[in-house]
């Protein structure tokens, strides 16, 4: 006789990590999902202008490298980074004005790993992370996955403020600051070199960690050049600054590096062998070749040139489409501009009646770690060309008054 088992139920799985459970994804990637329609003009993406690439240029660096030493491209490469790629990193950093050898680089697969790198090796559950308000959005996501407790610190339409900066780190006790010092993302501000140098003092005099990130430096088309925080007395020791080539080369090439004190360097390299052992071999070849063979900064002059027309084209349209009573800034370089609407006025409620004109933005609420702007906004002016830009500002006019 056949005795049939009864049929039990599964046994569930084990839940997610906390972390993984409480921190939600990108409101600036969900946007670009619903907004992919092509007739949608997109001002909510942060992307560089691909129509600017110069793809002739990497594809032959490409080429050169793979025509030269397949062998060597396709192979696995130390977790530091290729030689080439740092030598010219470091030269190209040097002649900024902050002395820099390759032994300081630790190439990273995008600016992006290396946020998630340093959360890894520097903080603990519950350890406090100081950043700019309103911030990138993707350092809150990189710092609340590693558990921190991240505190807003006050400023202005020049960015952080240095002397609440010093009240927080001796009442909080922070691991680290996170800024974008200049055109930052969301606002496209920066700050000015005396408070810089205000940073750096507060920095060396409480014991602090200041991550310095700077993927849109480069892109400046009027004013002058800001030192880094990096390059202030007292920041030598405790500053890591970030760069990457995602906005003046290409952001799929996924390419980007830290510079950090010794002890911290090592770290962050032996959290990237446990995360991908290695940045890609051959995107980091083609890199150098890229730099050996052309002239970077032509390039970057060339595309700075195009985007500072674009930004003109949008602050010329702002004042008909916006509501009466907005402001907004004025970069002076970089990829975004923030504007605030009338207190009424809430841009995550308002997105979806403004999507239905063809047209999109980001919400200002999520960059903000505590107590959101609601009726803040981030507008990027790189993609469209002026005529997209005064088409878009004519749509998203319609929307808000809808």
């Amino acid at each position: 006789m056949t005795v049939i088992e009864p049929v039990r139920p599964l046994a569930p799985t084990p839940p997610l990590a906390a972390r993984a459970r409480t921190v939600g994804g990108s409101p600036v990637r969900d946007i670009l999902a619903v907004t992919a329609r092509p007739e949608v003009i997109n001002f909510a993406g942060g992307l560089p202008a691909p129509e600017l690439f110069d793809a002739e240029g990497i594809a032959a660096a490409y080429r050169a490298v793979l025509d030269g030493t397949p062998a060597r491209a396709l192979q696995y490469s130390t977790t530091e980074g290729e030689p080439a790629l740092r030598a010219a990193l470091a030269a190209r950093t040097a002649a900024r004005g902050l002395p820099t050898v390759p032994d300081d680089l630790l190439v990273t697969t995008g600016s992006q790993q290396a946020l998630s790198l340093l959360a890894t090796v520097l903080l603990e559950p519950g350890d406090t992370v100081l950043v700019e308000n309103p911030c990138y959005l993707a350092a809150l996501q990189a710092f609340g996955l590693a558990g921190a407790r991240v505190v807003a610190v006050p400023g202005d339409e020049d960015g952080l403020d240095p002397d609440a900066l010093d009240e927080l780190v001796a009442r909080e006790r922070p691991k680290l600051l996170y800024t974008v010092p200049t055109f930052q993302n969301p606002t496209g501000r920066t700050l000015p070199a005396a408070r810089r140098a205000a940073v750096a003092r507060v920095a060396a005099r409480r014991g602090l960690w200041i991550v310095e990130d700077d993927p849109y430096g480069e892109l400046r088309y009027e004013g002058e050049r800001v030192p880094w925080i990096a390059a202030h007395p007292g920041a030598e020791d405790r500053t890591v600054l970030l760069g990457s080539f995602s906005k003046v080369m290409a952001p799929g090439l996924r390419l980007g590096w830290l510079r950090a004190p010794a002890v911290l360097r090592r770290a962050c390299a032996v959290a990237k062998q446990a995360a991908d052992l290695h940045t890609p071999t051959v995107n980091q070849l083609a890199a150098a070749r890229y730099l050996a063979d052309n002239d970077l900064d032509a390039h970057v002059r060339r595309v700075a040139g195009v985007y500072g027309e674009r930004r003109d084209a949008m602050l010329a349209g702002l004042p008909a489409a916006l509501p009466d009573g907005s402001t907004w800034n004025r970069p002076e370089g970089g990829m975004f501009l923030w504007a605030r609407l009338p207190e009424a006025y809430d841009t995550t409620a308002l997105l979806p009646q403004v999507v239905r004109h063809d047209v999109a933005y980001v919400p200002g609420a999520p960059f903000h770690a505590t107590d959101p702007d609601h009726a803040t906004l981030r507008l990027c002016f790189v993609t469209q060309t002026p005529q997209e830009i005064a088409e878009g500002l004519r749509k998203l006019g319609a929307g808000l008054r809808d």
